[in-house]
Order: C-alpha cells, then structure tokens, then sequence
C-alpha cells in the first residue's frame, strides 16, 4: 500500500498543470508575463507601478530619439540573430512580419529630415544588444523568451505608448515603428503558432527555464523605455 501511494504521488506530481499550459505554451508565456505588468497597465498584473502612469508622461523629442536609436540596435541585433540562425529553431522566426528595424530606419531619417540629430546608442541599447547575442549562441530557450516579450510587447503596450507620445510631442505623427503591412493580429497568430511548434520539442525543465528569463527581458525593456523621460 505504502508502494501504490508513493508512485501515485509522484505520477500527480508529474502531471502537475501550469497555467495556460492545455493552451498551449505560448499561453504560459503571455501567463507569466502579464503577472509582471502593473495593475494599471493589466487586470492580470501583480507588480506595483513605479512612477508616473504613460498617460502623464512628459517626454523630450531628444528623449524619445534616445529610446527610438536603443530599440533599433536591439531589433538589428535581433533580426541578425535569427537570419544567422545558430540553432535551428530560430530559423522558423524569419520574415514573420513584426520586424522593425527597417522601419526605425525610416522613422530616424524622418527626424534628421526634421532637423534633428539622432544620437548613438546608448548603454540600455548597448548592454540589452550584448546580451541577447551571447544568450543566442548558448541558451536558445531563454533567447526565445526575450524574442517574444519584445515582439509582442511592442503590438501592445508599446502601440500605446507610441501614441500618447505621438499626441504629446509629434502632433499626432504615427511613426513608421507602429505600422505594419497586412493585419497585425494575424501575424502575432502565426508566431505564436511558430513558438508552439518549437517548444513541443522542449522538456518540461527547458520550458520553465525559458519562463524564468521573463523578468530579465522586462528589465532590460524597461530601461530603454525610460529613455523617453531623459
């Protein structure tokens, strides 16, 4: 009896549910990265929000270029990652539609056009960069966490935000950064279908590994975003 017990507790254990997982592991990644969210900014979110609310923002153009620049040596980097394609799986995430360095490209030129100066990357950029490209070579699974928090992050929350500095700064402007060809939630669906596919051939414990590397994505994330307010 002691024996029968015993190896039905580890088969439960085994069989243990995480949230999102009967959706799919995709599910489990917008789970685990919704809780990191502020209240305001989610009804799922836990964290307790630091600063201002987006919407009493006060951004700087030269603030908004600083962050503009950041993100776009973060997209170089990324899109460099995934055509060179160190493992395999990274193949399956080129030409999805949500790349944005060419279109940060447009945006930059627009403002040297406008008279401004466009700054060099600064260290957000630069460490975020870094460490996405040593990460690619050695940990596809905590890099695949970061390839989605910044892609999907950007359709959401960063459309927002996009917009309300657009209205304060640009005189309403829609930047290039916040457009895409075709229909963007369809592009999101078969990423997300692409990330599902991949994972299926991850291991419980790789797949709580990619999980764990979400709080480093929205650490890095944020502190280019901060560049708006500098």
């Amino acid at each position: 009896m002691v024996v029968v017990l015993a190896t039905t507790a580890v088969d439960n254990k085994s069989k243990k549910r995480y949230p999102g997982e009967s959706k799919g592991f995709i599910e489990e990644m917008r789970f685990v990265a919704m809780k990191l969210h502020t209240r305001d900014q989610s009804k799922e979110g836990e964290k307790e929000a630091e600063g201002q609310p987006v919407g009493k923002w006060e951004p700087s153009v030269e603030g908004y270029l600083k962050f503009l620049g950041d993100s776009k040596l973060v997209y170089d980097t990324l899109e460099k990652i995934v055509d060179k394609a160190t493992f395999p799986e990274y193949a399956e995430f080129k030409n999805t539609g949500l790349e944005r360095s060419e279109s940060l490209a447009k945006d930059l030129e627009w403002f040297k056009q406008q008279g401004h100066s466009i700054p060099e990357a600064s260290s957000p950029g630069i460490s975020y960069a870094q460490y996405l490209e040593e990460l690619s070579e050695k940990d596809p699974q905590a890099f695949i966490c970061h390839f989605y928090n910044i892609y999907f992050a950007h359709t959401a929350g960063g459309r927002m935000i996009g917009k309300q500095v657009s209205k304060t700064i640009l005189n309403g402007k829609e930047l290039e950064f916040y457009k895409w060809d075709g229909d963007v939630s369809q592009l999101l669906q078969n990423v997300r279908e692409k990330l599902n596919r991949v994972a299926e051939g991850w291991s419980r414990e790789e797949k709580d590994h990619c999980l764990e590397e979400t709080e480093k994505s929205f650490k890095f994330s944020g502190e280019i975003l901060r560049l708006i307010l500098s």
